[in-house]
């Protein structure tokens, strides 16, 4: 049987779907995500969403493109799975083949892949000129057993809401998410310039679930929030979660995602999934205090390509 790599089409998006939960249970996502990230993503990322086609089946995925919002020029990225029922078959060597293909005719100097942390991905990835860089973890809170801390009693001057009361006039939320990306631990580091592709990429995201979306004010100035996707069944996750500069140090943070936390479990969802960068030792003593506990740790590595012969 052979394996064909080709271009995503709108009629793949449940093949893609069950590769990705099947090779990433604990990253949240739903099939029409995939679809809205290619129709919205910037031209200057030059991204291409990739499947590896045996007899009819989606069994491997690649999304590809260009680190267009980095600092640092000549970044690309290629993240590869397969469907754990269908390893051995060619699949991720040939979509690899054909994602450094195209990031290399874009002119990409490095290429950054995120890698599950176990040897056989290690090996396929050391295997094929990548080496490890700074790692990251996927956390998992069981919400249907509860044991969520209580909600806490507001500072004087502090007030939760949710993302959906931003509906008429978004704009503070995109200042406020700016700046926590902007100090994100991070191998490609972002910048956040761009209000109308936020809006496409985020605020009107599939999996965002704005209402989940918990939001501090310190008077009417959005200070902090924590980030909701969901799976639209049972599964939740929190995205970016983070506090202004000038207000860290006061526990904003963790109140904003306690309260999505209470909202999703109020809302039936049972299994609540996060992720940090290793490194970021704040955000990961915050997830512990709620119950998070690690379950499974992907790898970022990065090749450098050499000229073109």
């Amino acid at each position: 049987m052979t394996v064909i790599v080709r271009d995503f089409r709108a009629e793949d998006a449940a093949g893609w779907e069950a590769v990705r939960r099947a090779a990433l249970p604990f990253l949240v996502s739903a099939p029409g995500q995939w679809a809205h990230d290619l129709a919205h993503s910037p031209p200057e990322q030059h991204l291409r969403l990739l499947v590896a086609e045996e007899e009819g089946e989606v069994i491997g995925t690649a999304q590809v493109g260009v680190a267009h919002d980095s600092a640092r020029p000549g970044q690309g990225f290629c993240n590869v799975y397969t469907h754990p029922g269908r390893l051995g078959r060619g699949s991720g060597s040939e979509l690899v083949r054909v994602a450094e293909s195209h990031l290399a005719g874009l002119g990409a100097v490095e290429i950054l892949s995120w890698v599950l942390d176990d040897p056989a991905s290690r090996a396929f990835a050391r295997g094929r000129g990548y080496e490890p860089s700074r790692s990251a973890h996927f956390l998992s809170l069981d919400l249907a057993k509860g044991g969520l801390p209580p909600r806490q009693e507001l500072p004087p001057g502090v007030e939760l809401r949710t993302a959906e009361d931003f509906a008429d006039d978004p704009r503070p939320l995109f200042a406020l998410d700016a700046e926590v990306t902007a100090d994100e631990p991070s191998d490609v580091p972002s910048l956040l310039t761009d209000y109308e592709h936020w809006l496409a990429s985020t605020w009107h995201h599939p999996v965002v679930d704005r209402s989940l979306t918990s939001v501090v004010l310190v008077g009417s100035e959005p200070v902090a929030f924590s980030l909701a996707t969901t799976d639209g069944g049972t599964r939740y996750a929190s995205g970016m979660t983070g506090t202004k500069r000038a207000h860290r140090g006061r526990g904003l943070g963790r109140m904003a995602k306690n309260d999505s936390l209470h909202r999703a479990r109020a809302a039936g969802f049972t299994m609540a999934y996060t992720g940090n960068d290793a490194g970021n030792g704040p955000m990961l003593a915050i997830n512990a205090w709620f119950g998070y506990q690690v379950c499974a740790t992907e790898v970022r590595h990065v090749r450098t390509l050499g000229p073109t012969p």
